[in-house]
């Protein structure tokens, strides 16, 4: 009971600050341009005046695939932005304002308190996800060619769980740091060193986060499930749960500190 009253007042405070608006159609706005500027090039190109004369330009033949792709491509840099700026203050602006302890004296269990926040932003980023790739989904198809429903849905719930690994980062920074600003900044910098760390050793860490494009990719060519798409999955899921068993016990520490 206790902890569905928090849900319903993150979910509330999500509406008012109209992040269930505004959310959703930033990414279906990251998630459809590339499928329509890419088919649409050539015209785009004649109507700011075209290439010079005696120039050629051959549009590439884009495959479902491709183009599905680029949508991806897309959320993996302005959408976890977006995320990452969406869910800065999600608790450091409540400790820093002292909500948090008028909250918490209640008293709330710290578990309840941050697994709340973080399943109301988890419902937030997944719905606003599924409805831009469900966009990209729909123009691919009119645009490029088919892509199967069931493909579409085995792309979402795979870099789903990369998108639920970064909010769990903001949610641990979120515990450690009362500036929403320097939540943002080390979820986006922990984000880039897990990148480079997965290049330079990509030979021993082949089930890195960060891999999940490039198996998802592999998924849309061979049109089957990788084993090692399914181990990063699971790789990936551990980590989420250590990040959110870290955050709530770095809270609690915190808490009981001050």
């Amino acid at each position: 009971m206790q902890w569905t009253t928090l849900f319903k007042k993150e979910m509330l405070e999500n509406w008012r600050n109209f992040k269930w608006v505004w959310v959703p159609l930033v990414m279906i706005l990251i998630a459809v341009v590339d499928p329509i500027s890419s088919y649409y090039l050539p015209q785009i190109i004649e109507s700011v005046g075209g290439m010079p004369e005696g120039a050629v330009f051959e549009m590439p033949e884009f495959a479902p695939s491709d183009v599905v792709m680029m949508s991806l491509s897309q959320i993996s840099s302005l959408g976890v932005l977006v995320i990452a700026l969406m869910s800065m203050g999600t608790i450091s602006s409540e400790r820093k304002s002292g909500v948090s302890e008028l909250i918490l004296v209640k008293p709330v269990s710290y578990h309840n308190y941050i697994t709340a926040k973080w399943a109301s932003l988890l419902l937030l980023v997944w719905t606003a996800f599924f409805l831009g790739m469900l966009g990209s989904w729909y123009y691919v198809n009119i645009l490029f060619g088919e892509l199967s429903f069931l493909t579409l849905l085995a792309i979402v719930f795979y870099y789903g769980l990369w998108l639920t690994l970064v909010i769990s980062l903001s949610i641990f920074y979120n515990t450690v740091f009362k500036t929403a600003g320097l939540v943002a900044f080390m979820t986006i910098i922990t984000i880039m060193l897990m990148s480079v760390i997965t290049q330079v050793f990509g030979h021993i860490l082949e089930w890195s986060p960060n891999n999940i494009s490039e198996y998802i990719q592999e998924m849309l060519i061979t049109e089957s499930l990788p084993s090692d798409l399914i181990a990063t999955g699971l790789v990936t899921i551990s980590i989420i749960a250590l990040l959110l068993i870290s955050s709530i016990y770095t809270f609690k520490t915190k808490e009981l500190a001050n």
